[in-house]
């Protein structure tokens, strides 16, 4: 899949980079700053939808790419490492959404619920901030790879 002689992989691949990890520290925020929470809530649960269905994306254009090349030696090995994590993260980028998605509903709610809640949040969100970044340097590898050396 290609947009304007550009594959679809490399546009897509930035709104996961940008919007996994704002929503990612909006769920942090979410979770350990009570009084935004009020605040945070719905615009958390967007940022969540949006960044879910772009790293979805990317990694459905990542296989397809991959799919449509040829890749042997040390370069063969950066996709491979870069295919796990990106499978990683389409997970915790999943399940964050999902979470953050409940968690808002359950908003109203205090005592244990609430405590578990932004446990949950917070433990998700801190999950995709890594594997976002993860994921991202061992794409941006490949990018670089034969460039720098």
């Amino acid at each position: 899949m290609e947009f304007n002689g550009l594959p679809l992989h490399a546009l897509v691949v930035h709104a996961a980079v940008v919007l996994g990890p704002l929503s990612a520290l909006a769920g942090l925020l979410y979770a350990f700053v009570p009084r935004w929470r009020d605040v945070l809530r719905w615009p958390l649960v967007v940022m969540a939808a949006v960044a879910v269905g772009a790293v979805w994306v990317a990694f459905l254009s990542g296989e397809q790419l991959e799919e449509a090349n040829t890749y042997g030696g040390p370069l063969a090995a950066l996709v491979e490492t870069h295919e796990e994590r990106a499978g990683i993260l389409r997970i915790s980028m999943t399940a964050f959404a999902l979470i953050a998605f409940v968690a808002a509903w359950w908003h109203s709610r205090t005592g244990p619920v609430r405590a578990v809640m932004s446990g949950l949040v917070a433990l998700s969100a801190a999950v995709t901030l890594v594997y976002v970044v993860l994921t991202g340097d061992a794409g941006a590898q490949i990018a670089w790879y034969g460039v720098e050396g």
